[in-house]
């Protein structure tokens, strides 16, 4: 076998490090696609029963977006085990207490079927800001593009750059705004 070769078939069954944004992200749209890394789904070797995912590094969970109503309306279970120990929490309230808790239960409803989802959460690792510690940081090699492009705020974009976008038309200066 040649060196390339080698070095092809280390990288397919090496596990890679991957960072996700989650910053205006819908986290079950986010779901969708941090599953397919954590099982594998990207790989040519995947197999159902074979564990060759990869680790997930998402960051800044603490700045999700949900669609809509949801922040009022979704509630979540949550079963302590005991009996009469059921209990269902508002999303506000739920990321209010721990914010990595939305991203995490979505990751880990997307992958309904997975045997061995237990096993593969835990190459999950969800932080509410952008700091990451340097044995994680050291270890990512890759990152997932976001679905949504996050919008930039007026107040963040350059105040010469705002004077010297296109325009459109200009007023005349005896125009009146009602």
């Amino acid at each position: 076998m040649s060196a390339a070769k080698r070095v092809q078939q280390w990288a397919t069954f090496a596990r890679t490090w991957h960072v996700f944004d989650c910053k205006w992200q819908d986290p079950y749209e986010s779901a969708n696609i941090i599953k397919k890394y954590l099982m594998g789904l990207h790989k040519p070797i995947y197999h159902p029963l074979n564990d060759c995912g990869d680790v997930v590094v998402c960051i800044n969970s603490r700045n999700i977006a949900l669609r809509g109503d949801d922040w009022r309306q979704r509630a979540y279970f949550h079963h302590t085990g005991y009996p009469g120990g059921a209990s269902w929490t508002l999303a506000w309230e739920l990321h209010n207490k721990d914010p990595t808790l939305i991203i995490k239960k979505a990751v880990y409803r997307a992958m309904k079927g997975n045997l061995q989802r237990r096993h593969t959460m835990e190459r999950l690792f969800i932080y509410p800001g952008e700091h990451i510690p340097a044995e994680v940081q050291q270890n990512v090699s890759n990152q997932i593009r976001q679905i949504r492009r996050v919008p930039e705020r007026l107040d963040h974009i350059p105040e010469e750059e705002v004077k010297n976008f296109p325009k459109v038309m200009d007023y005349p200066e005896n125009y009146i705004l009602k």
